[in-house]
């Protein structure tokens, strides 16, 4: 359930991780990869991140801060366009890194802080 997948940090702050995409297109989390392309992961990554959000009571606009986690640094502009279209003119603040593996085959993950 949405609900449980964002966590309150001292009570004005909430902490949640997203891989690899997982959803459906309807943005339900169901543990599949939305596509085989950063851009379709990310894409889901963002809705669910958004969902997720909403059902905690705050959403994308209030993000303070993300980590995203990328199998392939290459793929940084592919993952961007799509994550700039989701924050807005304001985005938080943001760190990049690449890694070995993900869960499932993923291509990314998205760490997430916002504001409750």
């Amino acid at each position: 359930m949405a609900q449980s997948r964002a966590r309150r940090a001292g009570g004005r702050e909430l902490r949640l991780a997203l891989d690899g995409g997982v959803g459906s297109a309807g943005g339900a989390i169901s543990g599949e990869l939305a596509g085989p392309t950063v851009e379709e992961q990310t894409e889901q990554i963002m809705r669910n991140l958004g969902a997720v959000l909403e059902a905690a009571g705050s959403g994308l606009e209030k993000l303070v801060k993300t980590t995203v986690f990328l199998i392939d640094l290459g793929d940084f502009a592919g993952m961007n366009e799509v994550y700039a279209r989701h924050v807005g003119a304001a985005p938080p603040a943001r760190s990049t890194v690449e890694i070995s593996g993900l869960p499932s085959g993923a291509l990314v993950e998205i760490e997430a802080i916002a504001h409750a």
